[in-house]
């Protein structure tokens, strides 16, 4: 059994620096982020517009979210493609980030948080960001408020955003995790590895972003967009 984990909240200035027990300016933890964007999208409907290719402010959600994920300050930003790859790789076109094919996204998100950990660049990071691409209202300010938290903890902890004390999403997982990732199976996520890790977590409140994301038609007009292809 897992000893229970620790949770923290705390509100972070993302212009802020981590300053470590000595009161000396820390080397700042290296983080990559994940972008999600392989599910098959079912509860779109058979057959029906892809909640990834609906278009907020004339922009692709998986392209916005890619846009926020950019702006963020992170080592290295890797996308997971699967369900109608060849339309979202080409709505992430000119976009400066590795692309990591998911042939297996139909066994569930375990597979991709699995090959996106696999990622060159992410291999490398001291902590990884894994970032939903349905999410709409999630920002770069919200990414570096993560980061800043992590960083300030000398990157040895589970950051999680929240809104009002509910849990959500994205969230930071440290490399010490990297091994408990590969054995993830099915639609086992990042929640159920958290829960099990004993680690200490970090909540930030990003407000209602953490919580927006869109898997149904009516969701996506109701968030603001509209559904294409």
């Amino acid at each position: 059994m897992p000893e229970p984990t620790e949770v923290f909240s705390i509100e972070i200035d993302p212009q802020s620096q981590p300053v470590g027990s000595s009161g000396l300016l820390d080397r700042k933890a290296s983080v990559a982020i994940i972008l999600l964007a392989a599910g098959k999208a079912s509860r779109m409907g058979k057959g029906g517009a892809h909640k990834l290719l609906a278009e907020f402010d004339g922009v692709p959600l998986v392209r916005r979210a890619a846009l926020a994920a950019l702006g963020a300050d992170a080592a290295t930003v890797a996308v997971v493609t699967g369900h109608r790859r060849n339309e979202i790789e080409t709505a992430l076109y000119g976009l400066d980030m590795q692309v990591v094919e998911n042939p297996d996204y139909a066994t569930g998100i375990a597979s991709s948080l699995v090959a996106g950990f696999a990622a060159p660049g992410v291999r490398k990071a001291e902590g990884v960001l894994v970032m939903l691409a349905d999410m709409p209202g999630v920002t770069s300010v919200d990414l570096d408020a993560l980061i800043a938290a992590f960083r300030m903890s000398s990157g040895q902890v589970i950051v999680r955003a929240v809104s009002n004390g509910k849990r959500g999403n994205p969230v930071i997982l440290p490399r010490t995790l990297a091994r408990a990732v590969t054995g993830l199976v099915g639609d086992i996520g990042a929640r159920q590895l958290i829960e099990a890790s004993g680690l200490p977590v970090i909540d930030v409140d990003i407000g209602d972003a953490a919580h927006l994301d869109v898997d149904t038609p009516q969701e996506v007009v109701a968030a603001g967009g509209v559904l294409r292809g």
